[in-house]
């Protein structure tokens, strides 16, 4: 049987979240590519009996949550089997394909046969023109829409993934509503971290992230969907402060739990198509490789891993903060602006009581503005 997503998890002892980059092929070139992915598998990747013992191991430890991500994932043909074998180890798997024709009406309806729990489609603007230049293949939106229904259709619960930048940052609830429409039971939304592809000039202002965080709070006080963030954990104290304020409480994460606190390296684990283990995806500090190591005596134990978990350790406005053991500040933007796992992350706006700001952050500040 699949571990219950109620299950409660220490996140010292085991992440709430690992995910498996899967491979880095995939046939969109989106301006944003964390993986830099290109059309071509690696001849490098894990091999599908690599994989079994993956995610016999992450069974073992009962990680709550295992996604397969890439690239995209329908691109290895050993994709249902990895996904039924999961399964039966007792996995509750998540899926990110691409929106590309290669995600049928058949390999969902198999997908769905094989176990699959959710799947999950990026969709980056609320019409087929935003999207499309995001993504940078035309007919992705179309192809989004086709697939999060063909899922729907086939029994799979869906989540739609948003990717928040400078140039979408102001068209939130335009995307949430089509997210109502598709009838997705999460919404998750991403604030961009200038890895791989994705630039400087792609960041929106701190400012603006403030507001549009207060915004994904309205808009999850009365949606149909859940609604969590990625690289942006300030969106946990915009809701303390919401219910604090007496503006009522809103539900975050996975599975709509506060319980599910998880950022870089804490409660979060990332395994490249190499078998590279990292604190996730967007924060590329290698830890050792699963061909050689233990996936979950590194999450417990590498030095890395073990700071990103020690909030002591942070600098900056993020170390005088009272929420920073909620928040604890996007460690993967802080290491790719600041080149420090530990600085305060640049794209929040709050400033605790009584603090400073020195000049460094205030001219950061001002340069991301410009």
């Amino acid at each position: 049987m699949w571990l219950a997503p109620t299950d409660r998890v220490r996140h010292d002892d085991r992440p709430f979240i690992a995910i498996w980059e899967v491979t880095q092929a995939c046939d969109l070139a989106c301006v944003h590519c964390r993986a830099c992915a290109r059309p071509g598998r690696d001849s490098g990747e894990l091999t599908t009996a690599e994989g079994f013992a993956l995610l016999d191991r992450f069974a073992d430890a009962r990680v709550p949550l295992v996604v397969l991500t890439g690239g995209d994932p329908a691109k290895r043909p050993d994709l249902l089997a990895l996904v039924a074998y999961g399964t039966a180890a007792g996995l509750h798997l998540g899926l990110t394909p691409s929106a590309t024709p290669l995600v049928t009406r058949e390999l969902t309806t198999e997908l769905a046969r094989a176990g699959l729990k959710r799947l999950a489609i990026s969709i980056d603007g609320a019409d087929p023109t935003t999207h499309d230049e995001f993504r940078g293949v035309a007919g992705s939106f179309a192809h989004a829409l086709r697939i999060l229904d063909e899922a729907r259709a086939a029994g799979l619960r869906t989540q739609v993934n948003t990717t928040v930048h400078a140039k979408s940052i102001g068209r939130l609830r335009e995307i949430a509503d089509l997210v109502a429409r598709l009838g997705s039971v999460l919404w998750s939304v991403f604030y961009v971290v200038p890895t791989g592809r994705a630039e400087l000039g792609m960041l929106p202002s701190a400012d603006a992230v403030e507001a549009s965080l207060e915004e994904l709070a309205s808009i999850a006080a009365t949606a149909p969907f859940a609604v969590k963030t990625t690289a942006a954990p300030h969106y946990r104290r915009v809701l303390l402060e919401r219910s604090t304020s007496g503006r009522g409480s809103v539900s975050h994460g996975v599975y709509g739990k506060d319980s599910e606190r998880v950022n870089d390296g804490q409660g979060f684990l990332f395994v490249s198509h190499r078998g590279e283990i990292f604190p996730s995806g967007f924060l590329p500090i290698p830890c050792g490789n699963v061909r050689e190591s233990d996936p979950l005596r590194v999450y417990r134990d590498h030095p890395v891993f073990r700071d990103l978990r020690n909030a002591s350790l942070l600098t900056g406005k993020c170390s005088a903060c009272e929420y920073r053991r909620v928040c604890g500040g996007s460690r993967a933007r802080a290491f790719a602006i600041e080149g420090s796992m530990h600085a305060a992350d640049p794209l929040c706006a709050y400033v605790p009581p009584g603090y400073a700001p020195t000049t460094t952050e205030t001219r950061r500040r001002l340069s991301l503005v410009e």
